[in-house]
């Protein structure tokens, strides 16, 4: 019985119709669902919340809470900023270039495109300061059969350095 597919992945926003407005707007989701209540179904906590669905083509969706009776937003100081992201694909690097337009055109600070060999990406952050990522696949069959091949020697390696295994690093040689 396997996990058959992302139905959601849910984070918190600062203000839901200014979340809708970006979601929609820039990102080009469909604004799907919204629920709201006064309890939390899962824990029956009273915590009043407005949740917010935006599907995407593939049928999964990304959705926000809103929890105004809770403390603001902060995040995890012990974490790099860079490493708790959501990356979201498109079709093409014309889309993603289109993307990068619409983003600054709304006066976002936009970060590439990054070419990660495999893929190119831009990366900014939405207006709950979520940093995202979008990506479109550029990697050839034979350099993702070389990522699988090195993935158990890499992971084995890094176990015992915690240091970067070098196998890999032809994926980031243009930026190094």
């Amino acid at each position: 019985m396997p996990i058959q597919s992302l139905h959601h992945v849910a984070y918190r926003c600062k203000d839901a119709q200014e979340t809708v407005d970006f979601y929609t707007q820039v990102m080009g989701l469909e604004f799907s669902m919204a629920m709201a209540e006064d309890r939390v179904p899962s824990t029956r906590e009273e915590s009043p919340y407005m949740h917010i669905f935006f599907k995407m083509e593939d049928g999964s969706h990304v959705a926000f809470f809103e929890v105004p009776d809770s403390p603001p937003m902060g995040r995890d100081t012990n974490t790099p900023e860079w490493v708790q992201h959501l990356a979201l694909k498109v079709e093409n690097e014309a889309a993603l270039l289109d993307y990068k337009a619409k983003a600054e055109a709304r006066g976002l600070k936009v970060i590439g495109p990054v070419d990660h060999t495999i893929f190119r990406s831009i990366y900014f952050h939405d207006p709950s300061g979520h940093r995202l990522e979008l990506t479109t696949d550029v990697g050839k069959p034979e350099q993702l059969a070389e990522l699988a091949k090195a993935r158990d020697p890499m992971l084995k390696e890094w176990n015992k350095t915690k240091r970067p295994p070098r196998q890999a690093a032809w994926v980031h040689s243009k930026i190094n």
